[in-house]
């Protein structure tokens, strides 16, 4: 199948494949949309599993919308974070290569919270993907068992079934600002860049915060980030490592070079104390201005050599190995 916005392909949207793919029988192999190169404003739904989406040129083939959490519905209600998405993706063994999933509703100071991609789908895997937004870009579910406010998961997902999920991303580029890598999946990012958007704090202050994970209590992995490079839009010493959003939340950074923006504390435990006894925090071989095992919080952990070994991703996505180029 071949979406091309100019009219040389199968398809002028993604909209439509996807609604020529509802009305084909599902056979259970893989379906591999080719999409040229294109601005494609579409808030889409992919729900078929097995589907391959790949991009001519991962800066030129864009897929973008601009739904935020404070937009209101016709009854007045407020979209809130979990329909703002660009993409939802919620059929399994779904990959992605060569292209931008962008939401562009702009600033979380004023819009508030917009996803780009909502990623709720077992086995997913990006490659050479750009996932672009402000406040919450990339969603990795499932959702925590329940909001801390009330009606704080209406959305697609809020009655679905919490399954434990994992993900990987290769060379991607994912930028934003207040926790907008988030979620309870368990994701490997190999080879990404990560960048910090300036929300225009001055030096000291906070910018942001790069992750906040929700892994589930007694899930081995939760976000495993190798051989990435951290890098800020803005002033230095203004971003975090991470939050969590639920008290058991996992991340680790292995052999990750990271810029004058990360706070030499590192990691902050979003105001609750508890936490500091029960997530796992952890670095190693970490490099660059923002690297400072010394003055990280006392409750993060930088890994030994034997430790970091349990960090592979042969150990972690084991499902990985057949699908690998």
């Amino acid at each position: 199948m071949i979406v091309a916005a100019d009219g040389s392909g199968d398809y002028l949207s993604l909209g439509q494949a996807l609604q020529a793919l509802e009305n084909m029988k599902d056979s259970g192999e893989r379906v591999v949309i080719h999409i040229k190169k294109g601005i494609y404003r579409e808030k889409l739904h992919i729900s078929r599993p097995n589907v391959t989406l790949i991009g001519e040129d991962a800066e030129s083939t864009v897929i973008t919308y601009d739904d935020y959490a404070r937009k209101r519905f016709e009854n007045g209600e407020e979209y809130g974070t979990f329909n703002s998405y660009t993409v939802l993706i919620t059929g399994d063994g779904f990959e992605a290569r060569n292209l931008t999933i962008e939401n562009a509703a702009g600033s979380g100071t004023i819009k508030g919270q917009a996803l780009a991609a909502y990623v709720d789908a077992d086995r997913a895997v990006f490659r050479n993907c750009r996932f672009l937004g402000h406040q919450d870009t990339l969603f990795t579910a499932p959702l925590p068992p329940a909001p801390i406010i009330k009606n704080g998961f209406k959305g697609p997902g809020e009655h679905r079934e919490r399954k434990m999920q994992s993900h990987y991303y290769e060379n991607c580029y994912i930028e934003g600002d207040v926790d907008f890598i988030f979620g309870s999946a368990t994701a490997v990012f190999k080879n990404c860049t990560i960048v910090s958007l300036d929300r225009g704090e001055p030096e000291g202050g906070v910018n942001g915060y790069i992750t906040a994970a929700s892994t589930p209590e007694g899930v081995k992995y939760g976000y495993v980030f190798i051989n990435c490079r951290l890098l800020g839009k803005c002033k230095p010493s203004t971003v975090y490592l991470g939050r969590p959003w639920r008290n058991f939340a996992r991340t680790v950074f292995i052999n990750c070079y990271m810029d004058d923006h990360i706070k030499s504390e590192g990691w902050h435990n979003w105001d609750k104390p508890e936490s500091e006894s029960t997530v796992f925090y952890a670095e190693y071989n970490s490099y660059g201005p923002g690297a400072r095992p010394d003055k990280r919080v006392q409750w993060a952990k930088i890994l030994t050599d034997e430790e970091a070994k349990e960090y592979t991703i042969e150990k972690i996505l084991p499902w990985l190995s057949g699908r690998q180029e």
